[in-house]
């Protein structure tokens, strides 16, 4: 484990995700890169309040903050795009051998409108998927 990218949104699976991701680096000696993606769903209304990138950005600012606390320093992404698919993307693209989500717990409707983020990247990213609860 060298490169590990943490998908974080500021939400509380997001946050355990960034927990499990310091703790993996401190082990491994592993360097740390956290993503926010901005949503983008074409023809899709209304907005979602997430979509918006002052929040991502804000996000990006607390997982910043959040590492600096625990020594760590971290590269920090604000792609826009599916958030599943630019998760998968940006780890392959970008090499990382680790990737970890936060769950966010969906029910089984809520997963068929919506999608489960952590769901899809662990059944199609190239790299190890770890999925924190």
């Amino acid at each position: 484990m060298k490169r590990i990218l943490v998908a974080y949104d500021g939400g509380e699976p997001a946050r355990r995700a960034l927990d499990t991701a310091i703790d993996l680096a401190n082990r491994f000696e592993a360097l740390i890169s956290v993503v926010s993606v901005v949503p983008y769903h074409p023809g899709r209304a209304p907005m979602d309040p997430w979509d918006d990138e002052r929040i991502h950005a804000a996000a990006l600012e607390e997982a910043r903050k959040i590492l600096a606390e625990r020594g760590k320093t971290a590269e920090l992404l604000e792609p826009i795009g599916d958030p599943a698919t630019t998760i998968e993307r940006v780890a392959e693209d970008g090499g990382f051998d680790t990737v970890i989500v936060g769950s966010r717990g969906l029910g089984a409707l809520s997963r068929f409108l919506q999608g489960s983020v952590s769901s899809h990247v662990a059944s199609h990213a190239n790299a190890t998927v770890i999925v924190a609860r």
